[in-house]
């Protein structure tokens, strides 16, 4: 090879480097961890995400109906018989038993996911790794970190809230989270509690990874179609944000359904008999409907997670620039 055309290719390397540099500049500036009011980032978080955790719950409640019903049945059908047996309020049973976690959980998600994407894509870049490159392996850590901090949290109150979204004022055994929390304690202890821990780590870690890279990845995708440029307009900024939370959550939602769908079962069932297990309740799910029915409730699950996704990252970003210091954005 001559040395005119290794000069070619280390100034069209070089020109890449630079573009891709460039276009990194022109996006929205981050708000990362350093530059946030921690205490002011906490309480507007509890308050935003506890709205918006009210509003999607009957979503949450028709999909865990669907995942522990033997029989088939439409969202619609199972979401009508919830009306009809219940009224609107069958729609949020369990609901103050998940809003008492959602606090803590989500005080925990958001502090590993913005401590160690800042501190691994800082490490990333220092290592010389490319920007682009760094801000996805930053993401895809920060997401597994988060996720297995909030687990702690969300496990047993997945638990609690899961028995108390499927019983019926027939089948009612908990009067309550208080005593669904005693209940489960004293008949499986801790181990109660945390039933289906592991199996939620496997569901939710690589999620969170997948997810958060691929969120990354779709706003750099779509700020190339509509023009950086426009990332000063609010409106579009949000609607990017939405986009690409909403893209990442329906393909992570399609890839985790049969997990999650194994890992309710697991935490709803009552261990009167035998203690069920990850294989008896695999078995048992693929003897009622096969492989289809690891996707029971996937209509709801998808609608719920991408609008939750959309949802969620747009009051997260938002609850970001609202927390950032005085001077810090500047």
């Amino acid at each position: 090879m001559s040395f005119s055309a290794v000069d070619m290719e280390e100034e069209s390397g070089a020109a890449a480097a630079a573009a891709a540099a460039e276009e990194i500049r022109r996006l929205p500036a981050e708000v990362n961890w350093e530059m946030l009011d921690k205490s002011r980032f906490f309480v507007l978080g509890a308050a935003l995400f506890s709205g918006v955790s009210a509003a999607l719950y009957p979503a949450v409640v028709v999909k865990t109906h669907l995942q522990v019903a033997p029989p088939p049945a439409a969202a619609t059908a199972t979401a009508a018989a919830i009306l009809r047996r219940d009224g609107p309020r069958g729609f949020y049973r369990g609901f103050g038993a998940s809003l008492a976690g959602t606090v803590p959980a989500r005080a925990l998600y958001m502090a590993a996911l913005e401590a160690t994407k800042s501190s691994v894509g800082s490490a990333a870049v220092r290592l010389g790794v490319s920007e682009p490159a760094a801000s996805a392996a930053a993401s895809a850590a920060a997401g597994v970190s988060a996720a297995v901090a909030a687990q702690v949290v969300w496990t047993p109150v997945d638990v609690i809230s899961q028995r108390l979204m499927v019983q019926t004022s027939a089948t009612c055994r908990y009067r309550g989270g208080a005593d669904a929390f005693r209940k489960i304690l004293v008949a499986d202890g801790v181990r109660g509690l945390y039933r289906g821990f592991g199996l939620s780590i496997l569901t939710y870690a690589p999620s969170n990874a997948v997810w958060w890279s691929s969120y990354a990845m779709a706003q750099r995708f779509l700020w190339r179609v509509v023009g950086a440029e426009r990332s000063e307009s609010y409106p579009s900024l949000m609607a990017v944000q939405g986009a690409s939370a909403a893209l990442a959550g329906g393909a992570s939602a399609l890839v985790t359904m049969p997990l999650d769908t194994v890992k309710t079962r697991l935490q709803v069932m009552e261990a009167d008999a035998a203690r069920p297990t990850l294989a008896s309740t695999m078995r048992g799910l693929l003897k009622e409907g096969g492989w289809a029915a690891c996707y029971r409730g996937l209509g709801p699950r998808w609608g719920s997670t991408s609008l939750s996704a959309a949802t969620m990252v747009t009051t997260y970003e938002f609850l970001k620039r609202l927390s950032a210091k005085e001077g810090s954005m500047g």
